[in-house]
């Protein structure tokens, strides 16, 4: 029969005794790959619950006399997904063994398969044999051996065998991979989780590369099993090379324990521990790491900082041998329920840049921040409360006029709330924010670090010495109409009320003075007040869609804004601080914002009028266009950005007179791959450029390009006494089909000096990839070259070694 149902007991029971094969043979069959071996074990029960089974074979043949059933020609068997194929199968009933012969192939229901010419298995799945064995994994991994076995049900040998994650060459089937593992014996050990190679070689391209006598790895269908993990290499000028070694304990399937090693030829050994435990709602990680300094001499600099009479610039005594460093940090998220969640992020040091210093992972970055934090969201309502604070890691003495890292404030706390009602209000959208902050700083935050100078036009106080506190509620209803003829008029109403207070100290207020003193201003430093802004607005669209005959499509649409507001309060006589809205940059993006303050402490006052227009276009051959332009304009009250505060923010910001500066955008992009855009600033009299940026990047084959051109005016008020020019371009070129050659360099032309600058070469194909790269990058004040070396060989399913980070950013 070619192709039956089972309905009778003893075809049943035939049924049964081919799908027991089938899925006996995947087990023998069993490889340490994570996909295939988990799947293999979970066969019998992956089968649907009413799994219906088929056979197909051209002939069944029952033997009673030697107990033997057979199905021989084309045998398929189906079962919930899982299929064998293969020319013949033989169930002997008295040994309990199945042998399939013939182009046996089997396909499990993920996707797995195993070819074979002869498989040869037990009944109860404990013990079999293979020859000639091929396994391609789901996530392609590939085995063969010249024969398998496998014993007990725990164990499995495979004699002979080879084992690479590469994907063989279509074209040349019989090429060798990029790599392989060839080895005698590969034994997979199902109860402890392990595979061993024995009488090993790794081979490269065809090439023996490595003999390994034997060597252990886990089990990859284990996500966490204790062993070392790949180790890293790195160079650095004050650490000299160095070796880092990990070690993972699996002590519980919940909680587990990183111990890494590393050796610098330097400064010695550093030890570093991780604890991670997970609970059901969420996890936490504590790291603690620490060195006895060899020689802390290597840190010194006598000429960079000659104020400081050349301190240690890692805050330690020099000439110390026995310096010793280290830190501890904890993270960690839990969620409360659905709607709430909390967590933490804290660091604590020895000093203010050990673990930028010895790159500590998840610590190593500039400015860390520690903070605690209770969020909640909730449909459209969010809620957001944290303490924070900011450690600049530098490698500056804290007595050096250009030490930051004591001038940054504690946040204690931060809040941030949004509300917005589900229906409408009064036909439109209503918003409600709520914004409530406390700052405590110990140090007074003066501009750029330097004291005050009746002299220097540079006069600013970025942080006032003491604490302040700030609470802000904030109303927005904006409802939108479109008429007849296509207009858009969105009428919008807000207001924002603002409760503060300030204790500053006698530094502080002194500073303030002088600053009054210096802008002939007025010194009424408020220690508490409150404030108001009511805003009426009224904005204008009306898009225009025409089609040409070439069939590209535009819209252009002009628009226009209107806000009427009174003005700001307690700003022209230094009266308030300003912390979180120091950042000012008047562009394309910002041009139609109602508040184009980046922050709270700042609300724009006036009335002011925003004109512009928006467009974009689309052609049949796949490019587009975009494009924005439009000026500012003050048509009532105070400008609230020619009225200084503690940090000039609206100084040389383009929005100080009456008639802004004109902000414009343009950007093209096309199918292929290219890409670019140019936005400026333009002087609302003369036209000249103030601010200006050309970004454009084109990706492809066998050439990728990038470059970036910024020019920003000088900003004397601001902070910024001479003009910042600056361009970087990048570069990859593809030699032969996996390899690459790629640079980039940023080069300040105001400084006539090549800030950074790096090459590499890499290889990359689908098992593979290797990275080299070499970069330097210089200091504006001192111009002290850096270099750094960076490399990465990464074999899919093995594992990456090399550097820890990358000295180049690379283009793909």
């Amino acid at each position: 029969m070619r192709e039956a149902f089972l309905p009778s007991s003893r075809q049943a029971h035939l049924a049964r005794l081919y799908a027991a094969s089938a899925l006996a043979c995947l087990l023998a069959c069993a490889v340490p790959l994570p996909a295939f071996a988990q799947e293999v074990g979970k066969m019998a029960t992956n089968v649907p619950s009413g799994s219906q089974m088929l056979l197909a074979a051209d002939t069944l043949v029952y033997n009673n006399d030697n107990q033997t059933v057979t199905a021989v020609g084309g045998v398929q068997i189906d079962y919930g997904g899982n299929r064998l194929v293969a020319q013949k199968v033989i169930y002997d009933r008295n040994t309990k063994r199945m042998v399939a012969t013939g182009n046996v192939e089997i396909v499990n229901s993920d996707g797995t398969k195993i070819n074979s010419q002869h498989i040869d298995i037990t009944d109860d799945f404990a013990d079999g044999f293979v020859n000639a064995l091929r396994v391609e994994t789901i996530d392609k991994a590939y085995f063969a051996a010249e024969s398998a076995e496998r014993m007990g049900g725990v164990l499995t040998t495979f004699h002979n065998g080879v084992y690479t994650a590469c994907e063989p060459c279509e074209d040349k089937p019989n090429k060798a991979p990029t790599w392989r593992v060839k080895a005698r014996k590969i034994i997979w050990n199902g109860e402890k989780k392990t595979v061993r190679f024995e009488n090993a070689n790794f081979e490269f391209f065809g090439f023996p590369l490595a003999y390994l006598p034997a060597f252990e790895i886990a089990d990859p269908t284990v996500k966490r099993k204790s062993g070392f993990l790949i180790p890293s290499i790195n160079y650095n000028s004050h650490l000299g090379y160095s070796v880092k070694v990990p070690y993972y304990f699996a002590l519980s399937p919940t909680y587990d324990l990183t111990v890494t090693g590393s050796g610098y030829t330097k400064q010695g050994f550093l030890g570093e521990a991780e604890w991670r435990q997970r609970f059901n709602n969420g996890q936490y990680s504590l790291k603690i790491a620490g060195i006895q300094q060899r020689n802390p001499d290597a840190f010194l600099d006598t000429t960079a900082f000659p104020a400081s009479g050349g301190h240690n610039v890692d805050s330690g005594a020099a000439g110390d041998p026995n310096k010793f460093r280290g830190m501890m940090g904890t993270q960690g998220q839990f969620a409360i329920n659905e709607r709430w969640n909390f967590g933490w992020d804290v660091l604590l040091q020895t000093d203010k840049n050990f673990s930028n210093t010895y790159n500590i992972d998840k610590y190593n970055g500039s400015v860390h921040q520690s903070s605690v934090y209770l969020t909640g969201l909730n449909g459209r309502n969010y809620f957001d409360v944290r303490a924070m604070h900011f450690e600049v890691q530098e490698d500056t003495p804290n007595d050096n006029a250009a030490a930051r890292s004591g001038q940054q404030p504690w946040v204690l706390p931060s809040l941030d709330y949004a509300y917005i009602p589900d229906v409408p209000v009064a036909g439109g959208q209503l918003s409600l924010n709520v914004n409530t902050r406390v700052i405590r700083r110990d140090d007074l935050d003066e501009a750029f670090n330097i004291p005050y100078d009746a002299s220097s036009p540079v006069q600013r106080v970025r942080g006032v010495a003491g604490e302040s506190g700030r609470l802000t509620t904030e109303a927005e209803w904006k409802r939108t109409f479109v008429t007849d003829d296509g207009l858009v008029l969105t009428p919008l109403l807000a207001l924002q009320g603002d409760v503060d207070y300030v204790d500053a100290s006698s530094g502080s207020l002194a500073a303030v003075n002088q600053m009054a003193t210096n802008l002939s201003q007025q010194d009424d430093m408020r220690s508490s007040f409150a404030r108001y802004m009511a805003t009426a607005g009224l904005e204008m669209r009306w898009p225009v869609l025409f089609s040409m005959a070439s069939g590209s499509s535009h819209v252009i649409e002009p628009m226009a804004q209107l806000f009427l507001r009174p003005n700001e309060q307690y700003v022209g006589g230094l009266a308030i601080p300003n912390e979180d809205a120091q950042s000012m940059v008047f562009d394309a993006t910002t041009l139609f914002e109602r508040d184009k303050f980046s922050g709270y402490d700042r609300i724009e006052g006036g009335s002011r009028a925003n004109v512009g227009f928006r467009y974009s276009g689309s052609y049949i051959n796949g490019w587009g266009t975009n494009a924005i332009f439009g000026q500012s304009y003050q048509i009532g009250g105070e400008n609230s950005f020619a009225a200084p505060d503690l940090v000039n923010v609206g100084a040389n910001s383009g929005l100080q007179t009456t008639k802004s500066d004109y902000v414009g955008l343009f950007g093209i992009n096309s199918p292929n791959g290219f890409a670019a855009s140019v936005s400026g600033r333009f002087d609302e009299q003369t036209f000249e450029v103030r601010r200006a940026e050309f970004k454009a990047a084109y990706s492809g084959l066998p050439v990728s390009l990038s470059a970036k051109y910024a020019f920003i005016q000088a900003q004397p008020l601001y902070g910024f006494t001479t003009d910042r020019h600056e361009v970087t371009l990048g570069a990859s070129t593809h030699l032969a089909e996996n390899w690459r050659v790629f640079g980039t360099g940023t080069y300040d032309l105001q400084q006539s000096l090549l800030v950074k600058d790096g090459v590499g070469f890499a290889y990359n194909d689908s098992c593979f990839t290797y990275l080299m790269t070499y970069s330097q990058s210089r200091d504006l004040n001192t111009r002290e070259v850096t270099q750094s070396i960076g490399f990465n060989l990464s074999f899919r399913t093995l594992g990456d070694f090399g550097s820890s980070t990358s000295a180049v950013d690379t283009i793909q």
